[in-house]
């Protein structure tokens, strides 16, 4: 199993991710290993995780109110999301 999720944050990319790492936590996830990517100057990133419950990868942006959402996808659709979003990320 795999996971994408969207999210919207008010705050900045650190406690950006750590919100988001405690909200996984709070949905069963074990989260074992996690990295965030984003650029300083864009309101944007991705964190992903490896967790128990298989791969997740969370792009966040800026918003009025911290939320979440997850959906189930196959190994595949993540991947591409995360190539998709990191190249956004570097201007390829």
């Amino acid at each position: 199993m795999a996971y994408i999720g969207f999210a919207r944050s008010p705050y900045g990319p650190v406690k950006t991710y750590e919100e988001i790492l405690r909200e996984l936590e709070n949905r069963g996830f074990e989260v074992g290993f996690s990295r965030h990517h984003w650029m300083g100057d864009v309101s944007f990133g991705l964190i992903i995780a490896e967790t128990d419950k298989g791969k997740v990868a969370v792009r966040w942006n800026l918003g009025n109110e911290f939320r979440l959402k997850l959906e189930e996808v196959s190994d595949e659709d993540v991947e591409e999301f995360i190539e998709d979003t990191l190249e956004y990320l570097s201007g390829d």
